[in-house]
């Protein structure tokens, strides 16, 4: 019974695998019938704008031309390896695995199925060869696995990275040849050749002018903290509010005859605040140890009584046991 099933799945597989790849093959010759003519009206509108001067719109359209140039080439490589692989469908199923003469052709129909939404029968091939050779087979060709046989040319044609400068340079310079353009190409050469700043970690000018900005910070910080430990003296300006208005100890000692004279010469003011100031400061003091001293004595009272109510009530109850 397994017999018969093999034999039933290999004709099966055969069959299939046949009418999809000449499908493919001619939906591919069509498509590349009409990638030709839009690239050639392409090309012609860019000769148009290099002849008009207007090269920046050229410069963006050169993009989607390159674009179009790799679709094709990679059209014409699956092209030729569906005719390849229709050619050896009976080899393909007399073996189990895939043969080693067929692998790059399989791989690169699978990896570029899903790339080629414009040839559906692809995707079709790509899950008949899944069926017969497992998935492991098919996801090592789609992921570029180091054994999976993919060519080169297929994955550089279908990749989506942008083109270079030179490679844009140069078909630009093909197009303006092929239309005869007189087109000066320094002006794109160097707009090509230009390095842009990247801006995710912030512009390289303004980080600059911030480093210089903090290194004199640093140093100034560096001359205010000495490093052996010894004390700055400030200016006068920058001293606490608190230092000016600090009595001086030789005040706190004047004589009546220096009071006298200094009311004489009109300078009684200040130094009359300044002993009203020492005078009240112990006098502060003084209210404080009173006030302390009067709550000890009512805390000292309150103990007494609390003392006497316990000696009257311990008192009571020796007068009850004794008449008891």
């Amino acid at each position: 019974m397994s017999l018969l099933n093999q034999l039933f799945n290999r004709g099966v597989f055969g069959a299939k695998c046949k009418t999809c790849l000449s499908l493919a093959i001619s939906r591919i010759k069509l498509l590349q019938n009409k990638r030709d003519l839009q690239l050639k009206n392409m090309r012609k509108e860019i000769a148009q704008f290099l002849q008009a001067g207007q090269e920046p719109i050229a410069r963006i359209r050169v993009e989607h031309v390159i674009r179009e140039q790799n679709i094709w080439a990679a059209y014409e490589i699956l092209e030729l390896f569906c005719e390849f692989v229709l050619a050896r469908v009976p080899i393909l199923e007399s073996q189990k695995d895939c043969p080693p003469e067929l692998r790059e052709a399989v791989a690169s129909i699978i990896f570029a199925a899903p790339r080629c939404s414009d040839v559906p029968d692809l995707l079709q091939i790509k899950n008949l060869f899944a069926t017969k050779y497992g998935k492991e087979f098919v996801i090592a060709a789609m992921e570029l696995r180091p054994d999976s046989g993919v060519n080169r040319a297929i994955i550089e044609k279908l990749s989506v990275s942008a083109p270079s400068g030179e490679i844009r340079l140069k078909v630009l310079k093909e197009i303006a040849q092929e239309y005869s353009v007189e087109w000066d190409s320094s002006g794109t050469e160097a707009e090509f050749n230009k390095k842009y700043e990247d801006l995710l970690a912030g512009s390289k000018q303004v980080c600059a002018e911030a480093a210089v900005s903090q290194a004199p910070s640093k140093q100034a910080s560096g001359k205010s903290l000495p490093s052996n430990g010894a004390k700055t003296i400030l200016p006068t300006d920058a001293r606490p509010a608190s230092q000016h208005h600090q009595v001086p100890s030789h005040m706190s000692k004047l004589t009546s005859s220096e009071i006298e004279s200094s009311v004489k010469n009109g300078t009684a003011g200040p130094i009359s605040d300044i002993k009203t100031e020492t005078n009240s400061r112990p006098s502060d003091v003084l209210e404080r140890a009173r006030a302390a001293i009067a709550s000890a004595e009512r805390a000292t009272a309150g103990a007494r009584a609390a003392a006497e109510l316990v000696n009257v009530k311990f008192g009571s109850l020796k007068l009850q046991g004794a008449s008891s």
